[in-house]
């Protein structure tokens, strides 16, 4: 695909789904407004839309066009939201600056970033629920498909998914011997391309799509998403501030080991190549066109912010 033809489909699919995810927002009224205020704003924060973006084209890849998986677009940036929120809590990164503008505990005060973190988490699945509402509930079928949706979902946003990469994150921060390859290949499968795998195979199987389908958009998911985690620790080395909206070298300031730290800057790149294409190739097995898709790949893998 022509790249600026790409870059317009791009603009387009992502204005398409803020609208999507706005609709799903709450109103800031109550008295709780204002965690609902904290909420709004990490998530109006802007950023790529990746997530959903990876979703709703592995839906329309697979053959899916209803409004069921509206819900889980909105879902899947929330939950990738609320993980944002509470890594850059003082407690974690303790980082100020995010996407351009103050993080959401610098604005909203620490315990109210915990709460808006908690919030989201527990708002994307009162949103994913609402998929049974947009499906016929005497189709069998397309009720046991929301539902594999939302297991897949919880588990890869869980103890082993999301949640039990940073905890080894964690953990290896603390440690003065080495991390192994193992263990950081681990942190990456499980702290970042865990809920991209989700992305991919949610969307797949409120498709319909086969198992074996599932199962190689789920391969598809951990390459993709190893390699992204990769290129954001290369970034953090050899990155402009200005460009991320963050600052870069907190990584080495933080004593915190890398895949760059571990192999290198030129072994690093190497392998967000090597990863970015055998995810790219695996979309080889699909007949419908995914054209944009894998160039949203590799779009992705070879960003400067």
């Amino acid at each position: 695909m022509e790249k600026q033809k790409f870059n317009e489909l791009l603009r387009k699919k992502a204005a398409e789904l803020d609208e999507i995810i706005q609709s799903f927002l709450p109103a800031e009224e109550g008295l709780q407004k204002t965690v609902i205020s904290a909420m709004n704003y990490s998530v109006l924060a802007g950023g790529k839309r990746l997530r959903p973006m990876l979703m709703l084209e592995a839906y329309r890849m697979c053959g899916g066009r209803g409004g069921e998986i509206e819900p889980f677009l909105a879902a899947v940036e929330m939950i990738h939201t609320y993980s944002l929120v509470h890594d850059d809590l003082p407690a974690m990164d303790n980082d100020s600056y995010r996407r351009g503008r103050e993080t959401t505990w610098k604005v909203y005060g620490e315990t109210m970033g915990i709460l808006a973190g908690d919030g989201l988490l527990n708002l994307a699945f009162e949103t994913a629920l609402k998929a049974f509402d947009r499906v016929d509930g005497k189709d069998a079928e397309a009720m046991k498909r929301v539902a594999g949706a939302l297991k897949t979902l919880a588990e890869k946003a869980g103890i082993r998914g999301m949640i039990g990469g940073q905890t080894a994150d964690i953990e290896a921060e603390g440690r003065r011997e080495s991390v192994t390859g193992e263990e950081l290949l681990f942190i990456h499968r499980c702290k970042t391309a865990a809920l991209i795998q989700a992305s991919l195979t949610v969307g797949a199987i409120l498709a319909g799509a086969s198992e074996g389908q599932v199962e190689i958009l789920e391969k598809c998911g951990e390459d993709l998403g190893i390699a992204f985690q990769i290129q954001d620790d290369i970034l953090d080395v050899v990155g402009d501030s200005g460009e991320l909206g963050k600052p870069v070298g907190s990584d080495a300031e933080n004593h915190k080991q890398t895949y760059v730290t571990l192999c290198g800057l030129e072994r690093a790149k190497e392998d967000v190549e090597r990863y970015s294409k055998e995810a790219a190739a695996l979309l080889g097995e699909f007949e419908a066109d995914h054209s944009f898709l894998e160039q949203l790949f590799l779009t992705l893998i070879r960003r400067r912010r």
